[in-house]
């Protein structure tokens, strides 16, 4: 849930304040020249969207070495 969005100058300036709100988990959306850079977050969300980028990507991968070795040839151009 966001709880605020921030300059970089006013998170710079006011970083308690959004600690805080990220400390009561909510997250801080930060923006520069209007568009936005980042985002300060909760642990607990920020492992929640590396497994959520994550999903997906092993599906149907049930040889991790086979399929590692696959991706290393592929972005190589490894030949056998």
């Amino acid at each position: 849930m966001v709880g605020a969005t921030a300059t970089a100058t006013e998170m710079q300036n006011n970083f308690g304040r959004y600690l805080n709100i990220v400390m009561g988990g909510e997250e801080v959306i930060v923006t520069k020249n209007g568009k936005e850079v980042g985002r300060f977050v909760p642990k607990g969300a920020a492992v929640s969207y590396l497994t959520d980028s994550l999903t997906g990507i092993l599906k149907g991968a049930e040889d991790l070495d086979a399929a590692r070795e696959a991706r290393l040839k592929e972005k190589y151009e490894i030949a056998d």
